[in-house]
């Protein structure tokens, strides 16, 4: 006899909230008991979603496929419609719509090399 222990179905580690709401429901409108584990405080533990039964693993699995199918059909047919209608955000667009955010990661970069070269430099010397 096979046990039912808790099986992990769907990894949330850079899902987006509107994929996980999805996979949340299609489990739930088919049934299948699950749970979810966080990030946690310190954002080191795995965010996923587990299946309570793993007897319902199989189905669980399936239908969690299609929907991916289905899904990545929705998504690459709207990035073509955008692309298309001239649309699309490009990095330029992303710059433009928060440069202070941009200018922080860029100094923060810059500062990571600067200090990364002078430490090299100063280990050599």
């Amino acid at each position: 006899k096979r046990s039912s222990m808790a099986k992990i179905l769907f990894r949330l580690h850079g899902v987006p909230d509107d994929e996980a709401d999805d996979v949340r429901e299609l489990l739930a409108n088919h049934g299948i008991d699950f749970y979810e584990t966080s990030a946690g405080n310190w954002g080191v533990s795995m965010p996923a979603i587990w299946l309570i039964n793993e007897d319902q693993f199989e189905k669980a699995r399936a239908l969690l496929d299609t929907y991916q199918n289905e899904r990545t059909h929705r998504m690459r047919a709207e990035y073509a419609r955008l692309e298309r209608e001239g649309k699309n955000k490009t990095f330029i667009d992303a710059v433009k719509q928060n440069p202070a955010h941009f200018l922080i990661h860029l100094a923060l970069a810059a500062l990571v090399i600067y200090l990364s070269i002078k430490l090299v430099l100063d280990l050599a010397g």
